[in-house]
This record gives structure tokens, C-alpha cells and sequence, in this order.
């Protein structure tokens, strides 16, 4: 049975249109009847939308009717319900939130009693029972709430980084109106940061809506006015983050990832000496890795493949190059918080923009459209391509590469380019995509 409705970061669409109150409860429904607990105890959170009301109260409704309690926890970032769940030893969580979507999507991912995301086989029974329609029960639970959900986030972000010494250093931070406004210069300050913050007055609308890690210009600019040692743009639910330094260069997440995976090994806790990341990796990271012996393995794009070879290495570090960094010495997910602090961390007072973890190479993206899915795998298997990559492939080898692949959510080629210059990166981009284009014709 393929799953129809659960994607690789749980179920996502636009809410009150796909994402249903019905559809809500149901998927809660099902997700509490596999609990082999007698009463199962369920963290629900959510971020900012103002779809998160309503379906807050579907998810609850039901959980509630499996005969779970549904304690509700808030607005509060994604990376806090795994940490809770273990905290506190729920059953379950179940997470609102369309990541870095816009306002108008929503969507539902759980998170199992371990912290780590359900399995495909649990999600694919989930949406098995969901599609079977109501059905009646005498076990009834209670709806709860968290009261002290925030500080309890906070309170493992202390664990972690309580020794941070962070005193006077000037942080802009943008919370892209999210769930991370009010505890992302909570923790900060608590470490001595002088923060200041930009896109965090929520209003159910504004969520990602120009700021925030999708859109980091934003940041950047402000932090061009150089009144800012450093700063953080995190994503709608705050799973991810990139930085921004003093002079208002991007830091993305391949950056973060090296400057982290450097940290660790100099203090000897990179369990396993290595690192994973996804293909879109930019080539310097790989070098910087190679160069300082630790070992890369790369996994297709998604946290959740990261995490899943993270988890079958018994490696701790990993990440994607839009900022969602996994700490599994932390946390079962990625943090975009902690992720901040971890940068700090590794930094000790150095300055951002000295970093020098890796040396980017320039890249060129291109999206190029197919009228459907089987023309894309048509155009990727044909033999010009594959020889046009080929060539591309072994004359940047040693020296860059290429990426030629399908997206996994709309029907577009995508191109990737590294080279060691912006004009040989685009000579081969231009090349690759007059190949790919006469294919799609």
C-alpha cells in the first residue's frame, strides 16, 4: 500500500481545504489506537497559523476519542515536542505545523515515545484506520493543558547550553513570526546576549511571509548596518536556521554543519567521526571534511533520510544545507534553537565572519518544468543527458561536481553546478540544461 496522504515530514496541504478538521481528527485517532498503552498521554503543539486553532481542537477531539489525554502545549517549536515526549515519557506527539509553508497550509506530523518521527509502516496504518470512518467507543480522555511546556523546552535547552557565556555579544534574531518568538531570545538572554529580533509579532498571517530562513535577505540587510555580532533566521516551526554574519553574508547550513562537525572533533564527542548530509551538499564541504579525516555519507534530500543514517551509523552529527541540523547527542530532530547555540558554541567568542570552516564553491541552481512526472523520467533517462552529465561529471572531477535529479514534490529537472568559478559553474549549468530542455520538448 503506498501512502497517500503522509509525505517524508507527515501530512501537509491546504488547511480547511485538504487538511480538514475531519481529517485531523481522524489521523489523531488512529495515531492514539496504535498506543499500547491503557490511556495514552499526547503533547499536542502547533505554531503561529490561524488554522492552529482549529485544528488543535480537532487533533485533541481526537485523541480524546481513542481514549487518550491530549495535553495541549501551545505555540511552541516543532524540536520541543520530541524533547518532552522524552521528558516527560509520553506516548505520542502531534505537531500543527506546515514548517516554512505559507499561512495557509498546515499540517500534522507524530512523533513516538522515543522522539524520533513514526515509521512509514506506523504512518501507512494510520492512514489505513484514518479512511475507515468513525467508529464507536466508550473510552473517552480528557483534554489537558501544559502549563509549563515552555519552560520545560527551555529547561533542556539549559541542560545542554547552560555553560554558554554569551555576555554582550549583540544578536539580531528573525523569528519568521513562528514558533520560536518567544523562547529563541528567551534562552539567548538567559546566556548574556544582548538580542534584538525582527519578524516576531505573530498575527496568524505573517508566518514565513517574506522573513525567516526561506526568505533571508531580509536579515541580511539589516545585519549590512553592522550593529550585530551575529545573526539567526529560523523557519515558521523553528526545525532550521541559518545565520547571517557581521557583514551580511549567509551562513547556510552546510557551514553550520562544518563549523559544528570541526567543534566536536576537537573536543572528541563527533561520535563515530563522521557527518551526514544530503546530495544538494556544496562540494567545499566535502573538501573541508576530507581534508580535516572525517567521513562523509550522503543521503537523498530530506532531514528524515539524515536522521535515519545518523541513527544506522550510530553517528551524532548531520544536516542539510537549509538549515535543519541534527544533534542526535541532543535531540531526535533537528533544532533550529539549538542549532544557534551549538554555532555559538563552537565559535567560543570567535567571530562569525573569520569563520573559516569550509570554502564555498559558487553554484548554479536550475529548476527546469516537465508537463508531468513521466516525461521527467523519461528526460533524465534518455542518452544525451546521461552522456551530457557524464562529460560535465568528469571535467569538473577533482574540482566540483553536478547534480542532475527529479524533484520529490513537483515535476521539475533540477541542475546543480560547482565549480571553482561563477562563470565555469554557469558554462556547465547552460550546457546541462540545453540537454535536459531537449529532452522535455
Amino acid at each position: 500500500m503506498a501512502r497517500k496522504l503522509f509525505g517524508t515530514d507527515g501530512v501537509r496541504g491546504s488547511a480547511g481545504e485538504f487538511l480538514t478538521a475531519e481529517l485531523a481528527l481522524a489521523l489523531a485517532r488512529a495515531a492514539v489506537e496504535l498506543s499500547e498503552e491503557p490511556r495514552p498521554q499526547v503533547l499536542v503543539v502547533r505554531d503561529t497559523r490561524e488554522s492552529g486553532d482549529m485544528l488543535e481542537a480537532a487533533v485533541a477531539a481526537g485523541i480524546t476519542a481513542a481514549g487518550g489525554d491530549a495535553l495541549l502545549g501551545g505555540v511552541l517549536p516543532t524540536p520541543a515536542a520530541p524533547l518532552l515526549v522524552r521528558r516527560h515519557g509520553l506516548a505520542l506527539a502531534a505537531v500543527i505545523s506546515a514548517s516554512h509553508n505559507p499561512y495557509q497550509d498546515n499540517g500534522i506530523k507524530f512523533f513516538a515515545a522515543d522522539g524520533f518521527k513514526l515509521s512509514d509502516a506506523a504512518e501507512l496504518e494510520i492512514e489505513r484506520r484514518a479512511g475507515e470512518g468513525p467508529r464507536p467507543s466508550t473510552r473517552i480522555g480528557r483534554v489537558l493543558r501544559h502549563a509549563h511546556a515552555e519552560e520545560d523546552y527551555l529547561s533542556e535547552l539549559e541542560r545542554r547550553y547552560g555553560t554558554l557565556e554569551l555576555t554582550g555579544m549583540r544578536l539580531l534574531l528573525d523569528c519568521a513570526n513562528g514558533a520560536t518568538h518567544r523562547l529563541a531570545p528567551a534562552i539567548l538572554e538567559r546566556r548574556g546576549a544582548l538580542v534584538e529580533l525582527m519578524a516576531a509579532d505573530p498575527d496568524g498571517r505573517n508566518i514565513n511571509a517574506g522573513v525567516g530562513a526561506t526568505h533571508i535577505d531580509a536579515l541580511a540587510a539589516r545585519m549590512r548596518s553592522g550593529a550585530y555580532d551575529a545573526g539567526f533566521a529560523f523557519d515558521g516551526d523553528g526545525d532550521r536556521v541559518l545565520a547571517v554574519d557581521r557583514r551580511g553574508e549567509v551562513v547556510d547550513g552546510d557551514e553550520l554543519i562544518a563549523i559544528s562537525a570541526l567543534h566536536y572533533q576537537r573536543l572528541g564527542l563527533l561520535d563515530g567521526g563522521g557527518v551526514a548530509v544530503t546530495v544538494m551538499s556544496n562540494y567545499g564541504f566535502h573538501a573541508a571534511m576530507r581534508d580535516a579525516g572525517i567521513d562523509v555519507a550522503v543521503t537523498p534530500v530530506g532531514d528524515r533520510y539524515v536522521n535515519e543514517e545518523l541513527r544506522r551509523r550510530g553517528w551524532r552529527l548531520g544536516g542539510e544545507q537549509s538549515g535543519h541540523i541534527i544533534d542526535l547527542g541532543f535531540s531526535p530532530s533537528g533544532d533550529g534553537i539549538a542549532s544557534a547555540l551549538l554555532t555559538l558554541e563552537a565559535l567560543g567568542g570567535a567571530d562569525l565572519a573569520e569563520r573559516g570552516a569550509m570554502h564555498k564553491l559558487p553554484q548554479r541552481l536550475v529548476n527546469l518544468r516537465a508537463e508531468d512526472r513521466a516525461g521527467l523520467a523519461r528526460a533524465l533517462a534518455a542518452d544525451p543527458v546521461e552522456h551530457a552529465v557524464a562529460q560535465a561529471s568528469a571535467k569538473l572531477s577533482g574540482r566540483g561536481r553536478v547534480l542532475v535529479r527529479a524533484s520529490g514534490t513537483e515535476p521539475l529537472v533540477r541542475v546543480m553546478v560547482e565549480a571553482p568559478s561563477e562563470q565555469e559553474a554557469e558554462t556547465v549549468c547552460d550546457e546541462l540544461c540545453r540537454a535536459v530542455e531537449a529532452e522535455l520538448d
